[in-house]
C-alpha cells in the first residue's frame, strides 16, 4: 500500500486545457451543441484510421491483425453512420432557428438535443453492427491482400470468394437508408429555409441568415457526395484507385477541414476565442 501511494505521490498531473474547457456563454446553444459532437466525432473519426497508415507507411511491413481490421471496420463504419444522423439533425436545428425563431427555445430545448445526439451515436453504432458484421462473415478463402489504407466494407468484400449478392443487397439497402434518406431530408429542409430567408426584407438579415448554413452545406457537399459515390453501389462495381481516392476525402481530408469550416466562417466562435485569448493574456500578465 506505500509502494503504491509512493508512486502516485511520484507521478506527475497534467491540467491541460481544463481550467479553459467551459462553454463560453454566446456559444451555449443548440448548434454549438451540436457542432461540438461533430468536432469529437471528426476527432475519433480520423484517429481510427490515420495511425494505422502512418504505421504502414514507416516501411515494408504493412500488416493489420484480423481483430484490429474488425474494430477499425466497426468504429470507422459507426462514425460516418452517426455523422450522417448528425448532419441532418443540425439542418433541422437551422430549420427551427430560421423557420421557427419564436418557437426555437422550446423545439431545441436542452433535454431534446441530448436525446437527439444520444439516439444519433446510438443509432450509428447499431448501424454498424450490422454491417460490420455481414462484412466479415464473408468468406475470403484466404486472401489477404487488401488494397486500400484501412479496413472498410466495399474492400473486403472485394476479398469474398463466394456469392455476396445478398451481402450487396442488404449493405445497399442500409447504405441508401443511412445517406439518401438523412440527404434528402437536409435538401428539403434547406428548401423551406430558403423560402423563409427570401421572405426576409433585409437584406443583411438575409445574408447573415444565409452565411449561418453555408458552413453546414459545405460540410454535408464534402462528407455526402464522396460516401454516397462508396456506400451505394455493388462491392463488385468497386475501384481501388477511386475507392482510396474517395475514403481518403470523406474519411480524412473533410473530418480535418470540418473544424476550420466552422470556426474560419463563424463570427461567434472566432469572438470567443478572442476573448478567452485575451482573458488568459491580461489574467498572464497582472
Amino acid at each position: 500500500m506505500w509502494i503504491n501511494n509512493q508512486s502516485s505521490l511520484d507521478d506527475f498531473i497534467l491540467l491541460g486545457f481544463s481550467d479553459l474547457s467551459h462553454l463560453d456563454p454566446q456559444l451555449d446553444s443548440p448548434m454549438y451543441f451540436f457542432v461540438s459532437n461533430l468536432s469529437f466525432l471528426d476527432l475519433c473519426y480520423t484517429t481510427s484510421t490515420v495511425p494505422q497508415m502512418l504505421v504502414n507507411l514507416r516501411g515494408p511491413e504493412k500488416t493489420i491483425s484480423y481483430g484490429g481490421c474488425v474494430a477499425q471496420l466497426y468504429i470507422f463504419l459507426a462514425l460516418g453512420s452517426t455523422e450522417c444522423i448528425l448532419l441532418a439533425i443540425m439542418a433541422f436545428d437551422r430549420y427551427a432557428a430560421i423557420c421557427k425563431p419564436l418557437h426555437y427555445p422550446v423545439i431545441m430545448n436542452h433535454r431534446r438535443c441530448i436525446h437527439m445526439a444520444a439516439g444519433t451515436w446510438i443509432s450509428g453504432f447499431a448501424n454498424s453492427l450490422v454491417q460490420s458484421t455481414l462484412t466479415v462473415v464473408a468468406p475470403r478463402c484466404g486472401q489477404r491482400v487488401l488494397d486500400h489504407f484501412f479496413c472498410e466494407v466495399p474492400a473486403l468484400l472485394k476479398l469474398a470468394c463466394v456469392d455476396i449478392r445478398v451481402n450487396e443487397m442488404e449493405l445497399n439497402v442500409l447504405g441508401a437508408l443511412l445517406l439518401l434518406v438523412p440527404l434528402t431530408l437536409i435538401l428539403g429542409t434547406y428548401v423551406f429555409i430558403a423560402q423563409a430567408v427570401m421572405r426576409i426584407c433585409s437584406a443583411e438579415s438575409r445574408w447573415k441568415a444565409f452565411n449561418t448554413c453555408a458552413s453546414h452545406l459545405l460540410v454535408v457537399s464534402l462528407f455526402y457526395f464522396t460516401a454516397i459515390s462508396m456506400y451505394v453501389q455493388p462491392p463488385s462495381s468497386y475501384s481501388h484507385d477511386r475507392g482510396k481516392t474517395m475514403a481518403l476525402f470523406y474519411g480524412i481530408v473533410t473530418p480535418t477541414l470540418n473544424p476550420f469550416v466552422y470556426t474560419l466562417r463563424n463570427k461567434d466562435v472566432k469572438a470567443a476565442l478572442r476573448r478567452s485569448l485575451t482573458k488568459e493574456f491580461w489574467i498572464k500578465t497582472r
